[in-house]
């Protein structure tokens, strides 16, 4: 999915319920705003990599299901991370007492919580560099645990907090720790 931000700082500092607004107004569109407040705009995915999204959506959502340890979150969730950006990763999955600890209300808006876990898959339409930022941006609000799938260049790139990223080549398979999981990525759903 190709991206275009909005710098609105001369007419507007949009913070955010002000984006929360914005997002309910306009729900055709794909929308994250940084934490200096600039606008995101994202075109949908392509079909290989929309399709591929869903699969590892699937794979975690069934893992979880077995587990019963968090819950799943797709692309149209939006997370109000702790710097102040608002962030949609294309997977993602919460402990369960920290869901639990969220209002009916903070349910049904952006999640006021990072992610424990995220997933992106870099479409062939992004820029590496600012989605390589987007998952340090993650790790540096509280995620435990971020994966960035590079198709083209068949490479996972692992982030855990204060460590290195580490970089799989043609990985077959994940299995991580936190969360406990084990996603498939044979030559279907890389």
């Amino acid at each position: 999915m190709s991206q275009l931000t909005l710098n609105l700082d001369s007419v507007l500092n949009l913070n955010r319920e002000q984006f929360y607004q914005i997002c309910q107004d306009n729900p055709e569109l794909k929308l994250e705003r940084t934490a200096t407040g600039k606008l995101i705009i994202m075109s949908p995915t392509g079909g290989e990599t929309g399709r591929k999204n869903a699969n590892l959506i699937l794979q975690l959502g069934l893992w979880n299901q077995q587990t019963q340890l968090g819950e799943v979150f797709d692309s149209s969730t939006g997370f109000s991370l702790p710097n102040g950006a608002d962030r949609s990763p294309d997977v993602a999955w919460l402990k369960k007492s920290r869901w639990e600890s969220l209002s009916q209300q903070q349910r049904e808006t952006f999640i006021p919580l990072c992610p424990d876990f995220v997933i992106e898959l870099l479409s062939p339409t992004d820029n590496l560099k600012a989605t390589q930022a987007k998952l340090q941006e993650y790790i540096d609000n509280s995620c435990q645990l971020a994966w960035l799938i590079n198709q083209k260049q068949k490479t996972v790139e692992i982030y855990r907090p204060h460590q290195e990223v580490e970089v799989l080549n043609q990985p077959s398979s994940l299995s991580e720790t936190v969360p406990k999981i084990n996603i498939k990525l044979s030559s279907r759903a890389s």
